[in-house]
């Protein structure tokens, strides 16, 4: 039988061309190439700016940073997600605060939202499932009911809105939309995954998305987050290499967190590219929906609302009547047929760096329900529409023979 990765990166000659055109620039780090890749997702995304970084964990990172956010401060997010959501707010000193997903989804309850806020909430980290955007227009308005309790920090930009920061892990969502807008565009600062197994890489990077925010123009916010994202010099490395402008200040104690031109190479190619790789994942998507729907112990994802447009990053199943153990028994069943298949997400609050620190997926019963029998099918845009029913094949085997017993 045909060996069916789960997630493999699309790369052409074109990605390949762009890199050697680069590497042959003498200009590999941070340079020309990233500010127009920045360029490109800021017209794309609808936005008036870009910063593209190493990984999209940095970007979360650097946004709480952005606005002081630290020891005595809570964050809002979902256990249902990858650790580095909440990782990031453990590195500030602030505190995680993990409230449930809407029964039988994947993305976060805009009503556990308001139950969790305290006078200490400073910021809200939903995050777009599989790329399929947050109820945002819930979320908003439980925020601006709620911003009575906000205390902001003084003489930071906490003072800039009335309310919790909305910081969009958007991880997944590149290309996705929601009432008509692009993801990118639909928070106060959104942050992209450019990671290998994305919709669109640059093998390792991430991006964050914003408009001015209150009289904090766009052009001042990047000049603050390009601070933090390469040690808090005055000047990147692309302007101090210039004849004669080698002096440069460390204006603060900033992190390594810059994109590299090499990986910006990968990514104009892939954003120019984006549009024909989604039809293929969208058709791909179409065909399993089509050849699963009737199956009665089968759970779909409920992608399908009017208001939002889904990224087609992941395919995510439940099966009914399954537990973790025959959920592994499925996933081993198919790997010994060479078809890969995945589970997103193991909850954060399930792993022994949070349950050490008194967390539990009790609080969350939902996000459990969620987990404990959901696989994750492959989906990627060098697959074709015959691997579809090869892993369908594959799938309604594992089950007739692992439910059955």
């Amino acid at each position: 039988m045909k060996k069916i990765p789960f997630s493999p990166p699309d790369i052409t000659e074109e990605e390949i061309a762009e890199v050697v055109d680069t590497l042959r620039s003498g200009w590999i780090t941070t340079g020309p190439k990233t500010k127009r890749f920045e360029a490109m997702i800021s017209e794309y995304c609808g936005v008036e700016k870009t910063i593209c970084l190493n990984s999209a964990t940095a970007g979360l990172e650097l946004v709480l940073r952005l606005f002081d956010i630290g020891p005595g401060d809570e964050v809002i997010t979902t256990p249902y997600t990858f650790a580095a959501t909440a990782n990031v707010i453990i590195h500030t000193g602030a505190t995680p605060v993990f409230v449930d997903v809407k029964p039988d989804q994947f993305n976060i309850d805009p009503d556990a939202i308001a139950r969790a806020i305290t006078h200490k909430t400073k910021a809200v980290i939903p995050v777009d499932f599989a790329g399929f955007p947050c109820d945002y227009k819930e979320i908003y308005t439980v925020l601006n009911d709620k911003k009575h309790v906000y205390h902001p920090k003084p003489k930071t930009l906490q003072e800039l809105i009335n309310r919790p920061l909305v910081l969009i892990d958007a991880a997944h969502s590149f290309g996705s939309s929601y009432n008509g807008k692009k993801s990118g565009n639909l928070g106060d600062f959104s942050v992209f995954s450019f990671h290998a197994v994305k919709n669109l890489t640059t093998s390792e990077g991430g991006a964050i998305t914003f408009n001015a925010i209150g009289d904090a123009t766009s052009d001042e916010l990047y000049k603050k987050l390009q601070l933090l994202s390469l040690h808090g010099q005055s000047k990147d490395a692309f302007t101090k290499m210039k004849a004669g402008g080698w002096f440069y200040d460390i204006a603060i104690a900033g992190y390594k967190y810059n994109m590299t031109d090499i990986a910006a190479s990968l990514g104009i190619v892939q954003l120019k590219r984006f549009n024909d790789m989604q039809v293929v994942r969208k058709s791909l998507y179409e065909k399993y929906i089509s050849l699963l729907s009737n199956d009665s112990r089968i759970i779909l994802p409920d992608f399908n609302a009017k208001d939002k447009v889904y990224s087609y990053h992941l395919m995510p199943i439940r099966i009914k009547n399954a537990d973790e153990k025959m959920r592994s028994s499925i996933i081993e069943f198919a790997a010994e047929k060479n078809i890969a298949l995945n589970v997103h997400f193991i909850p954060v609050t399930m792993h022994p760096a949070y349950t050490s620190l008194g967390y539990s997926i009790t609080g969350t019963p939902h996000a459990y329900n969620s987990y404990h029998n959901e696989i994750t099918l492959p989906l990627y845009s060098t697959m074709t529409l015959d691997d579809v029913d090869c892993v369908v094949s594959v799938l309604h085997d594992a089950l007739e023979s692992i439910l059955n017993q």
